[in-house]
């Protein structure tokens, strides 16, 4: 359990189209005079409005939306502020390189750690949107930007680099709803490691980062090629070198 919750806290913190495919997008549009009068749909890709009226999911995407939002209040802040109610007993948490974790280890470690504490943590979520694959889905982004404002595993402000200011990678993150609007499932995954000041690491694994109190494993440190996958570069780089030669 001890270990689980350790993890739990580190993180909490194409189909091709074919040749002969054809698309023209209405000359409307491509002038910007005015919006097509239909929507125009790419070969293989997904009829939103007709999946969504399909569902079998008692909930509607509108109004589900609202109710990931709700959960995402302060008011409730995904179970930590109101004592876990907006869970299903069922709940998981799961990430990139953790879980799944099931909710009391879920809670069990966010009452025992929290980042809001040390930090001063806008959210900046953005692009709500149902999944209509998969109806009880919401799928959103957030690009957290903390300001360090007390200490935190050990780490005072004025030691953080960039000012005490940490910028995670964009992350993307979901909710699996239950027909009665409970949680069943909370997940995230860094998207774009490239970004940010915290080594490309998302959820409480860029915080520890930042401070520069990263967790003694691999999964809190920034990414690195391995030992293997350098080696399978380097063959071929002198794969193409050798080809180019017999030329």
């Amino acid at each position: 359990m001890m270990k689980a919750s350790l993890l739990v806290i580190a993180l909490l913190a194409v189909g091709n189209i074919g040749a002969d495919a054809a698309f023209s997008a209405p000359a409307s549009a491509i002038a910007g005079s005015s919006p097509p009068a239909l929507a125009v749909l790419l070969p293989g890709e997904v009829d939103v409005d007709g999946a969504y009226a399909s569902s079998s999911f008692p909930i509607r995407p509108d109004l589900l939306l609202n109710r990931a939002r709700e959960i995402l209040s302060p008011e409730i802040e995904i179970g930590t502020k109101d004592g876990g109610a907006c869970l299903s007993s069922e709940f998981e948490f799961v990430a990139a390189v953790v879980g799944p974790i099931n909710r009391e280890a879920y809670l069990d470690a966010l009452n025992s750690f929290k980042l809001r504490d040390s930090f001063d943590i806008e959210q900046n979520y953005f692009g709500f949107t149902v999944d209509p694959l998969q109806t009880n889905r919401v799928w959103f982004f957030t690009r957290q930007v903390a300001r360090h404002v007390a200490p935190f595993m050990g780490a005072n402000p004025d030691k953080t680099k960039d000012g005490g200011v940490l910028t995670l990678p964009p992350q993307l993150m979901h909710m699996d709803f239950d027909p009665d609007g409970l949680v069943r499932e909370f997940g995230f995954y860094t998207v774009d490691r490239r970004q940010g000041n915290t080594g490309g690491l998302g959820g409480a694994f860029g915080y520890f980062y930042g401070v520069g109190r990263p967790l003694p494993i691999p999964e809190c440190r920034p990414y690195s090629p391995s030992f293997r996958f350098r080696t399978l570069n380097f063959i071929g780089k002198i794969g193409k070198m050798l080809s180019k030669k017999t030329k």
